[in-house]
């Protein structure tokens, strides 16, 4: 299992597909996918149910391979890398352009 560099709550930036040059913020990262906000939305029918008591049309976001996202520094206002870097007792996520802390790892 490789550790991903795209955490929950990150503002990123899809780099190829059917949604490229948009921003959001990611809801779920799970094996190696994203669902971002807002994005990769697709159509799915549904029956009616507690859920959805009309049943109807509904809205879902797909997810999106990590590989197609890139991390938005919060510094630069850019997709950039990130890498990690030891301080002390932490990890941190660390723009590789301007090394301003992305946001801490544990």
């Amino acid at each position: 299992m490789s550790m991903s560099k795209i955490k929950k709550n990150d503002n990123v930036l899809v780099i190829t597909g059917k949604d490229r040059g948009k921003t959001g913020k990611v809801i779920v990262v799970k094996n190696e996918k994203a669902v971002v906000q807002g994005l990769n939305v697709y159509k799915k029918n549904v029956k009616p149910s507690n859920k959805y008591p009309q049943g109807g049309i509904v809205d879902i976001n797909a997810p999106i391979k990590i590989s197609n996202l890139m991390v938005v520094c919060p510094g630069c206002k850019k997709a950039v890398r990130v890498k990690s870097k030891n301080t002390g007792k932490d990890k941190r996520r660390v723009c590789v352009k301007c090394s301003e802390v992305v946001d801490a790892v544990k």
